[in-house]
């Protein structure tokens, strides 16, 4: 047998594993979703050798350089065009993505604003302001670090890029777990170019999206793009507080400068915003059925109880500068990049009902939370050689600094009026140098290595306390040092096979949470990660299909956990002492025949917490299936990670019919499942998410090639609501997934 047939052998071994494993694959093709999807080749005339079914070649910047996606020694995923237009088209936001590629969970327990990302189990829950998540948000190179800018709208994107494991080594901030990578659409010099999408749907979900290339000049041009986006109010609460939820309004915009005077210097100025306002998160009193995962007789989704005032309110702005020189021995690059959320307030009644019900509520609670002050500032310069030779680098300094005051209230159900405020600020500084080199050893066999060494320093104090008495003191700092690292070998077993292997370690600064009435402030040590990881990633049947596989382990030390909820409704850190975490991931891509192209992918991913000392408070009324050691205190040893599913898997499929002169008739549908999940550090039969199958279909006709398009389409066609997460005080409080949504859209480039 020769190399290429072996290699072949290895890959369709590996499909067989992910299949053992238990992935199942709609539509008989094969599981999650990869890369972008410009209109297939079927649109165009077909060539007579097939190139006209080669998959387009995928570049990434993971390692901060454009690279094929298949030369990267990372678990990478990439996702844009057509895909990214699709899932937008329900006015969702950014957790749209979960579920969507190998790995990613994505979920918010404040609604719109403030997500929270997992990658392979590894996350956090955390809802405070002063939160970190082992998960880097990175947006045109700028990370951003607070949750509330997370959730900035997706549009007018050239990528998204999700890298799975830690990436301590080339990227700023906090990513032992991995990282989401978010490119904007640059401006070019070339010409006046665009694109306008309207859209509407079920509850008036109205969508208004825009983007402009204008060149000013041969060495100037513009791009200015923008989202607007409505949706009316179609919950109705007879609880006697806010009447009508659910709704939203959400306004983002971002401009664009490229100076670009000759082949060796660069500038690209970027500035964006975002104002949103509307419902906060919904918590449903009781809905989860005593001793069972499922809903109460009666419930429905379009039905609130509850006395307390639901309002949800962010305004962020930002902006940066990427400079670049391109000289003869090497490239100079300096990205700055500065942050500021102006306002953000978010009140709910988390008791989600009234005195009389519905079910048991035990007492009143209605509170409110937001950030007073804030503002983001990061500088890195960074070096990176042109060598022609087989050793090749980069290097560089990075600085961050947020200054963040978050607060938090409690309210009078009855009166509406604030019964408590307590603001707290965290200021939070980092410095780093790093450094990566890669070596060909020859034509095949390419070695890399990578280091970073780390300063991170928190000071939090106490501001304000009106009505609220704590113990402990009222001010902390805490500082940590840490050298990461990762090595990694990329073999080409042929010119379409490659394999590779990777070790990296990740870091954590440690974390300060808030205190409250019950609780003083506290502090989760540093934690870290050492990764594993190896894989093989293959252009298969002259490019007409291409799959990457992966297998990982990893450990971590001192995980941070957030231990929420209880009988005393507190929220303090604590320290895991190891978990460990063990999976595989595989992305599969392929242009059937020339009207059918598949995109498919899944994952399995298993976490444990071992800590045999760890206890953590559970719930009074819900089934708690872990051992109760003190009362009211349950050991999690054993226990999985928190929104931490087993298994994802997703499949799209588009077939397009031509319709003569270059027009268009096409389906595409496209489904993501992920398994049940835990919504906290204890095991639980009330508060565990059932399995969650959501599916897309879309139906359009394009003309004049690609210049127009209209199309009807629908998310969550099956309408499967289930609860994703839950508040564990004295009752079964819980909240659901979007609904199913039907809508129409029309977009024009030009």
């Amino acid at each position: 047998m020769g190399k290429k047939a072996r290699a072949r052998a290895r890959l369709r071994c590996a499909g067989k594993m992910v299949l053992t494993l238990g992935v199942a694959l709609p539509l008989g093709a094969a599981l999650a979703q990869t890369a972008g999807t410009a209109a297939p080749a079927a649109s165009s005339p077909a060539a007579q050798d097939g190139s006209s079914l080669q998959l387009e070649t995928m570049t990434v910047t993971a390692q901060r350089k454009v690279e094929k996606i298949k030369d990267v020694p990372i678990s990478v995923t990439l996702l844009k065009g057509e895909t990214l237009d699709v899932l937008n088209s329900g006015g969702q936001d950014i957790r749209v993505l979960a579920a969507k590629v190998p790995s990613l969970n994505i979920e918010s327990s404040n609604g719109r604003t403030f997500p929270r990302f997992y990658i392979r189990g590894y996350g956090n829950t955390d809802f405070s302001t002063f939160a970190s998540q082992p998960v880097s948000l990175i947006f045109d190179d700028v990370v951003q670090e607070n949750a509330a800018l997370k959730g900035f709208p997706m549009f007018d994107l050239a990528g998204v890029e999700v890298l799975r494991g830690p990436q301590g080594t080339l990227f700023g901030r906090n990513t032992p777990a991995g990282v989401v990578k978010f490119d904007s659409a640059k401006p070019n010099l070339d010409k006046v170019s665009g694109y306008y999408s309207v859209s509407d749907g079920t509850h008036n979900t109205a969508n208004v999206e825009a983007a402009v290339n204008v060149p000013l000049s041969d060495q100037w041009a513009m791009r200015f793009s923008t989202l607007v986006e409505h949706r009316d109010n179609w919950v109705k609460n007879d609880g006697g507080g806010t009447p009508n939820l659910e709704g939203y309004d959400e306004r983002a915009g971002r401009l664009q400068f490229l100076y670009k005077p000759d082949g060796t210097f660069n500038a690209l100025f970027n500035i964006h915003s975002r104002a949103t306002t509307g419902s906060a998160r919904l918590f449903r009193a009781n809905i989860l059925e005593k001793g069972s995962d499922g809903f109460v007789a009666g419930f429905s989704p379009s039905q609130v109880t509850f006395n307390g005032l639901n309002t949800q309110s962010l305004h962020t702005t930002g902006g940066s500068a990427r400079l670049s020189w391109n000289l003869d021995q090497v490239k100079l690059y300096s990205i700055t990049g500065y942050e500021t959320i102006s306002s953000y307030f978010s009140r709910g009644d988390i008791d989600g009902g009234t005195p009389t019900g519905p079910g048991f509520i035990p007492f009143q609670v209605q509170t409110g939370g937001g950030v007073a002050d804030h503002k983001q500032f990061s500088q890195e310069f960074r070096v990176e050689s042109k060598n022609e030779g087989p050793l090749n680098w980069q290097s560089g300094l990075y600085y961050f600094y947020e200054d963040v005051a978050g607060n938090s209230s409690n309210f009078d159900s009855t009166t509406q009026l604030q019964t408590s405020y307590l603001q707290n600020r965290q200021k939070n500084t980092a410095y780093a140098a790093f450094g990566s080199l890669t070596y060909d050893v020859n034509d095949r066999l390419k070695l890399r290595g990578g280091l970073r060494y780390t300063e991170d320093k928190k000071d939090f104090s106490n501001e304000v306390a009106n009505n609220v008495t704590f113990t402990g003191p009222s001010s902390i700092s805490e500082s940590k040092s840490k050298v990461s690292w990762d090595l990694s070998a990329n073999y080409a077993l042929t010119q379409d096979v490659s394999t590779y292997a990777r070790v990296a370690t990740g870091f954590r600064a440690p974390s300060i949470a808030a205190p409250s009435s019950s609780v003083p402030i506290t502090v989760a040590n540093a934690e870290t990660i050492t990764s594993y990881e190896a894989g093989i990633k293959a252009d298969l049947f002259n490019r007409r299909a291409r799959a990457n596989f992966s297998i990982y382990s990893f450990d971590v030390k001192n995980q941070q956990l957030t231990a929420v909820g209880g009988n005393s409704n507190s929220i303090m850190l604590v320290n895991a002492a190891k978990t460990v975490g063990r999976g595989a991931e595989l992305d599969l891509e392929a242009n059937l025949t020339e009207r059918l192209r598949v995109t498919a992918g899944g994952s399995y991913n298993y976490t444990q917490i071992r800590d045999p000392n760890l206890l953590v408070a559970g719930c009074a009324s819900c089934t708690v299936l872990n051992t109760q050691v003190r009362p009211g205190l349950y050991s999690i040893d054993g226990n999985p990670l928190p929104q931490a599913p087993k298994w994802i898997a997703n499949v799209t499929a588009r077939y397009g019919i031509p319709m003569g002169n270059n027009d268009e008739l096409f389906f595409y549908t496209d489904w993501a499942y992920r398994s049940k999940i835990n919504f906290f550090l204890y095991n639980s039969t009330e508060f565990t998410g059932k399995p969650l199958l959501e599916g897309g279909l879309r139906v359009g006709y394009k003309w004049d090639g690609d210049k127009y398009e209209v199309a009807a389409f629908a998310r969550n066609i099956t309408n499967k609501i289930v609860a994703v997460g839950g508040i564990d005080f004295d009752n079964r409080t819980a909240f659901i997934n979007e609904p199913r949504m039907f809508g129409v859209q029309f977009r024009s480039n030009f």
